[in-house]
C-alpha cells in the first residue's frame, strides 16, 4: 500500500521547514506551522525504516477531535484541519518540556520500577506496587524536549533551577495537564478505555500558554481496555492495550531499544499491516467513529492543493 513517507513542498511565503520523527513542518510568514502528519513511525527515538499505511490520518484526525473536545480548558494551536494529515495553526514558542502524566504504572515507568527505583523525575513511587497497577494519584514525569537524539526525564525542581521554564509558568503547565488528563480520562471511560499515561507540548502565543501539537493519540498516550483490567490484574496478565507499546515490545522482543550497535529488525509487510490495522482500531475506539480512508493515491498534489487553498483564506 501507497504511504506518506515524507514531503518536499515550497509554499508561498515559506520560512522554514522543519523534518521531525513523524511529522514535516513548514512554517509560513514566520507565525503559521503547516503540520503534516507522515506514515513514519518511531520508537525509542528511532524511525522506523517502513511506513504503517493511514497511520498519519490517524494521528492528525484524532488530534484534530481531542484538541476540540478540551479547548474549553486552554488554547490551542489549531486553525484548521484541509486534508485528512494536515493540521495549520499558530506558531508558538515551545516550552523545552514534554508534560508526561501517568496514572497508572506502565511503559516506561514501569521499567524503571521493576529495576529497583522509586523515584522517577523527582515523584517518589510507592513499594508493592505491580505493572500496570494504577497509582494513588496522577503523576507528572516531565522530560527535557531534545530537537536531536533522546528525551530525558527531569524533575520539576530541575526545570525550575535550570530555568527551563519558569516557576509560574511551570505550576500553570501542571494545572492545565492535570485538567486535560482529567478529561481524557473522561471521555476514554465512555468509550471502554483506561487513558494510562500521555503527553502534552505546550508554547507560548503572545505571551499565552497554548496547548500545541497532537493530543491523546496512540503515539503520544497509552489505552487499556476498562473491561477486564481488575480481573487481568488479580492474575498478573497482561492488560489488553491501545498503544504504540506493542511496536516497542516486538522491537525489545526482536533485539533492539535504540542503542548504538542494535540492528533494527526486518518489517514484513504483514507486521506493517497489523501496525495499520491496530491503528485504525484505536482511532475506531478513541473517537467512536468508523475510520473512513482517505484516498492514498497521489497524495502530495492533493495535500498540496489543499494545504495552498487553506493558507490563502488565513494568510
Amino acid at each position: 500500500m501507497t504511504t506518506l513517507d515524507k514531503t518536499n513542498f515550497k509554499f508561498k511565503n515559506q520560512t522554514a521547514y522543519y523534518k521531525g520523527k513523524v511529522r514535516d513542518v513548514y512554517t509560513i510568514n514566520d507565525n503559521i506551522l503547516v503540520m503534516i502528519a507522515s506514515d513514519r513511525i518511531s520508537a525509542f527515538d528511532v524511525v522506523l525504516p517502513r511506513g504503517i499505511p493511514y497511520k498519519g490520518q490517524v494521528l492528525n484526525q484524532i488530534a484534530e477531535q481531542f484538541l476540540k473536545a478540551t479547548a474549553d480548558i486552554v488554547p490551542n494551536w489549531l486553525l484548521s484541519c484541509p486534508h485528512p494529515n494536515v493540521s495549520i495553526g499558530k506558531m508558538c514558542q515551545p516550552f523545552k518540556v514534554e508534560m508526561v502524566v501517568r496514572g497508572y504504572l506502565a511503559g516506561h515507568a514501569a521499567r524503571t520500577y521493576t529495576s529497583g527505583l522509586r523515584t522517577l523525575c523527582g515523584v517518589t513511587l510507592p513499594e508493592g506496587l505491580k505493572e500496570n497497577d494504577k497509582l494513588p494519584q496522577p503523576a507528572i514525569t516531565p522530560t527535557t524536549k531534545a530537537s536531536e537524539g533522546h528525551d530525558e526525564d527531569i524533575s520539576k525542581e530541575e526545570i525550575i533551577r535550570q530555568g527551563i521554564v519558569s516557576k509560574e509558568h511551570y505550576e500553570q503547565l501542571e494545572k492545565y495537564t492535570l485538567a486535560l488528563y482529567a478529561r481524557g480520562q473522561e471521555i476514554a471511560n465512555k468509550m471502554g478505555l483506561i487513558l494510562v499515561d500521555t503527553k502534552y507540548e505546550f508554547g507560548l502565543y503572545n505571551g499565552v500558554i497554548t496547548l500545541m501539537d497532537e493530543i491523546h493519540t496512540p503515539d503520544s498516550s497509552r489505552y487499556f481496555y476498562k473491561e477486564g483490567y481488575e480481573e487481568r490484574q488479580e492474575k498478573g496478565e497482561e492488560q489488553k492495550q491501545l498503544s504504540k507499546e506493542f511496536v516497542r515490545r516486538w522491537l525489545i522482543d526482536n533485539g533492539f531499544q535504540g542503542k548504538e550497535g542494535q540492528a533494527i529488525p526486518e518489517m514484513s509487510d504483514g507486521w506493517v499491516n497489523e501496525i495499520s490495522t491496530r491503528y485504525i482500531e484505536l482511532y475506531e475506539k478513541v473517537t467512536g467513529k468508523k475510520f473512513i480512508k482517505a484516498e492514498n493515491k497521489n497524495m502530495m498534489p492533493a495535500i498540496e492543493e489543499a494545504i495552498q487553498s487553506a493558507l490563502n483564506a488565513i494568510t
